[in-house]
């Protein structure tokens, strides 16, 4: 049964907090209302943060796309195969290798042994299981489709498993490529020019400038290296702050949306999301309000969130999906003209899936195009950052040689 954290009046000065278990909120309150609390705050534990506080280390075993598509192939595969579920569940927890994912599929199998529906088991992980995935495991439990449903869903978690590793291996070279230009530069700046600096101090000449200005900042960088630190980690700290309230994170998001190149990469990337994961959903037999309020959950751009937002209020106040995204401002009318022949049709998930391809498409060139051009971009920053530091350590140095001469 879920654990819910609560504080709660006591009397008129005295604050209590504490766990308690219940169904759901609701009935967490009436057990707090009923023992004479008056609650000020409630929420449901996550349990596998709760994990993680107990034992630290099982950070370094956390469950992945990867993991959680595998489990779900092979669920169904046994499901299909005819054993029931609780003997599906005991045989995939012997087989995970993922101790961490093992525990959470015994915990699974224990709570649909006693009764609870798999949904409802799943939504005890919200850590591991998203909403998406619970939506579509009741859809398929209600219409006595469960391994089909499960099978829809190792097909999409493979799909984003593809399209994240495929970024990931398009960026990992240019990645280790600015990571070892900047520790180039800092050592020079930290540790090399600080002892050719004695040899110039000895000469009692005057410096070019673009030496001086050389300089300084290796000066700086050695002796105020904290100043530097503390301001990293002063905007770090500040930007999180900031990112976590709603108005914060809708402002840092739009401007996002302004970059070049990259504003439109967000926004395909964010609209292929949305429309795969509806498609997905409503392919299931999962309703529209239902489906659109698990998309919006998993949506990541807050500027989209509120067009999708007020997409779902037009469609519970009567309207049809293509008019609530026209009224927003980052859905564009190629995918409102598709959705809109796509419900006038009959055939909105199939309208909705079309979107994502053409729009997961594009992503996948834009990225590949971005990845080709990062490398040569990174290879040419880096080399000017060196080049100005070579030349400005050799120009003393062929001053006093025409001197001389």
């Amino acid at each position: 049964m879920p654990r819910f954290f609560y504080r709660a009046k006591k009397g008129p000065k005295e604050e209590i907090s504490g766990f308690i278990e219940a169904e759901n909120k609701d009935a967490a309150l009436h057990k707090l209302t009923a023992a004479g609390h008056f609650p000020i705050f409630i929420e449901q534990e996550d349990i596998e943060k709760a994990a993680l506080k107990k034992n630290p280390l099982s950070f370094f075993r956390r469950v992945s796309i990867r993991d959680i598509s595998i489990f779900t192939r092979q669920l169904s595969d046994l499901l299909e195969a005819g054993l029931p579920l609780v003997r599906a569940l005991s045989v995939l927890r012997k087989q995970t290798e993922n101790r961490f994912l093992q525990n959470v599929i015994g915990e699974l199998r224990d709570s649909v042994q006693d009764g609870n529906p798999l949904s409802d088991s799943l939504r005890k992980h919200p850590g591991i299981f998203s909403d998406l995935y619970v939506s579509m495991v009741r859809s398929g439990e209600t219409g006595g489709n469960l391994e089909g449903v499960l099978v829809r869903l190792a097909e999409f978690q493979e799909s984003q498993e593809e399209l994240n590793t495929t970024v990931r291996h398009a960026l990992a070279y240019p990645g280790l490529m600015a990571i070892v230009g900047a520790v180039t530069i800092i050592v020079l700046m930290v540790f090399v020019i600080p002892k050719i600096v004695v040899m110039f101090q000895d000469l009692n000449q005057t410096l070019p400038l673009p030496t001086v200005i050389l300089l300084n900042i290796s000066h700086f960088m050695r002796d105020f290296w904290w100043i530097l630190l503390g301001v990293c980690l002063l905007v770090y700290f500040a930007f999180r702050r900031i990112a976590k309230t709603h108005e914060g994170k809708l402002f840092i998001d739009r401007s996002r949306l302004t970059i070049p190149v990259i504003g439109q990469l967000i926004l395909r990337a964010e609209i292929a999301r949305f429309a795969r994961t509806l498609s997905t959903l409503l392919n299931n037999g999962v309703p529209i309000l239902e489906a659109l309020n698990v998309v919006i959950n998993i949506m990541e751009n807050e500027s989209l969130k509120e067009d999708a937002r007020l997409a779902r209020q037009e469609v519970r106040e009567g309207a049809n999906l293509a008019k609530g995204l026209s009224k927003g401002a980052y859905f564009p009318v190629f995918v409102n003209n598709m959705i809109a022949v796509g419900e006038e049709s009959g055939a909105l998930e199939k309208a909705l899936l079309k979107v994502a391809i053409s729009y997961e498409r594009e992503v996948d060139r834009t990225v590949k195009v971005l990845t080709s051009l990062l490398e040569p971009l990174m290879i040419l920053t880096i080399g000017l950052v060196i080049g100005f530091i070579v030349i400005a350590m050799l120009l003393p140095i062929f001053e006093i040689s025409f001197i001389a001469s």
